[in-house]
């Protein structure tokens, strides 16, 4: 089972090793080019084991989407729990996915960098998932505050994470060499004072509930 600050159990149970590899070849070959013969092959396990857990590929897939985004929200959870401002906790959380990013890529690529409507029809949009929301509100209640700058919490979320992510994608696709640590000081300052640039313009301020 990929986890991403817990190590994983040994031996694997069955389905674990299942999900651990599922999640290695949808990443490397993309889902549509993955049969239930290919984790069959790799993971060392039945088809009937397979159907047994999962009932088939799809079944894989959204078991894996569901699993991950709870380990992104046990993130998010854990930085929410820390005495931090909201700007400290929007800055440990990029800190966090560059680390994961170096360290737990396929993961990372699952949940960030996958077209998860192509093989999960029956699930919302991985920005509209808890985690993200969470995202969102540490930005609103930063905003309440007057931490940080109030607009629209959709551009103002999209100014402190949308580099971020980029970036990431960027790495995953490897147009970026570098281990993206090495580029976080760099991205934080830029990202604060792309906030305060907003704020010198006098863009409109709306800051709508979430």
């Amino acid at each position: 089972m990929p986890f991403l600050s817990r190590p994983e159990p040994v031996p694997l149970p069955m389905d674990c090793r299942i999900l651990t590899i599922s999640l290695e070849l949808f990443v490397k070959r993309g889902y549509h080019n993955v049969s239930v013969h290919d984790v069959q092959k790799h993971a060392g396990v039945s088809i009937g084991s397979i159907y047994k857990y999962f009932g088939g590929k799809e079944g894989i897939a959204k078991a894996l989407y569901e699993h991950l985004l709870e380990e992104m929200n046990q993130m998010v959870d854990s930085v929410i729990a820390l005495d931090l401002s909201s700007i400290e906790q929007c800055n440990r959380i990029i800190k966090l996915l560059f680390e994961y990013t170096e360290t737990h890529s396929d993961i990372i690529a699952f949940v960030l960098n996958s077209k998860h409507t192509e093989f999960i029809t029956d699930k919302p949009p991985i920005c509209s998932s808890e985690p993200f929301q969470k995202i969102r509100n540490i930005v609103q209640r930063g905003m309440d505050a007057g931490e940080i700058q109030s607009y629209d919490y959709w551009i103002a979320t999209s100014v402190i994470f949308g580099a971020a992510l980029r970036m990431i994608n960027l790495r995953l696709d490897g147009l970026i060499d570098r281990p993206l640590p090495e580029f976080y000081e760099q991205l934080i300052d830029a990202t604060w004072q792309s906030m305060e640039v907003l704020d010198s313009i006098k863009l409109p301020k709306v800051v709508s509930n979430i």
